[in-house]
């Protein structure tokens, strides 16, 4: 993409996305968070209703009556965005691509995170680390962070799931919150990577897909090939038996995608290509209020 017309793209989804975190999800983001942590602040006497456990003893002992620990939520908080850029990505059929939806959201929630003065950073991944964004704070960090979205070429086409989500566990030390974005198609297992993760982290699951994954029309012989092996093939979609049993193949992968986040206590909600995510993301929010 030539720098002129990425920069004008930039600026397009910083006015969209920034607005949409101004003025629809600035009062449901920060109370989406969960384990947020809380910090020492002071010591005051003990209250009637105070709870015990709070009892400060070394400072109680030595005014001989009780004093209990204040603590404030820390206010500063670490948001990291995991980006699936593999080719799979670059599929969409109706209103646009997978990864240009994967975008609006991850800037969205970048000026979500600056809004409320946490720090954001990225990891994008395939079936490799393609490149690690530190957490910062500050717009001209976000603007960076939107560059990269629109322009990132990656080296590998396939999807390592497990990999990605093993190098947030071991990069990013301080509990954050991951937004985990991703269409999910991955036949490695990757459940107890997840679980792992989640433990340390608050993980937020987020898949992108389009329609015609889910249900193929019916417009005769059709030539198809995979994003990431090249494998082509031809297919009859007049017959029913086989837009059928694509319909059970992809039922049954939603499925077991949805088992996995349950088990693994992740959060997650499913956005199609053609629909608002804008309502899926207050709705993920108001879940996990």
């Amino acid at each position: 993409m030539e720098t002129s017309d990425l920069l004008k793209r930039v600026r397009q989804i910083e006015i969209k996305t920034r607005g949409l975190s101004n003025n629809i999800f600035a009062g449901q983001y920060h109370s989406a968070f969960k384990g947020k942590g809380m910090s020492f602040s002071e010591v005051r006497e003990y209250q009637y209703g105070d709870d015990v456990r709070d009892i400060d003893w070394n400072v109680t002992a030595r005014y001989n009556k009780p004093f209990v620990k204040v603590f404030e939520e820390e206010r500063e908080l670490t948001v990291m965005l995991l980006i699936d850029v593999s080719n799979s990505l670059d599929f969409g059929t109706v209103k646009q691509m997978k990864k240009d939806m994967v975008t609006e959201i991850a800037a969205t929630l970048a000026f979500s995170a600056i809004q409320n003065n946490d720090k954001i950073g990225v990891i994008f991944f395939s079936d490799r680390i393609e490149k690690f964004i530190p957490p910062k704070k500050g717009r001209k960090h976000i603007l960076y962070i939107i560059r990269e979205l629109l322009d990132f070429k990656p080296e590998s086409k396939r999807t390592n799931i497990k990999m990605a989500i093993e190098y947030l566990t071991n990069v990013i030390k301080k509990r954050c919150t991951t937004f985990m974005m991703s269409d999910f198609i991955d036949d490695n297992e990757y459940r107890n990577a997840l679980t792992i993760a989640n433990r340390k982290h608050d993980i937020v699951a987020i898949q992108v897909y389009d329609r015609r994954l889910a249900d193929l029309p019916d417009v005769g012989l059709m030539k198809v090939r995979d994003a990431e092996t090249g494998h082509e093939q031809w297919i009859d979609t007049s017959s029913k038996a086989l837009r059928r049993a694509h319909h059970d193949w992809w039922t049954q992968r939603q499925t077991a995608l949805n088992e996995t986040f349950t088990k693994s206590n992740v959060d997650s909600v499913s956005v199609r290509t053609d629909q608002d995510y804008v309502k899926a993301l207050l709705n993920l929010f108001a879940k996990r209020n």
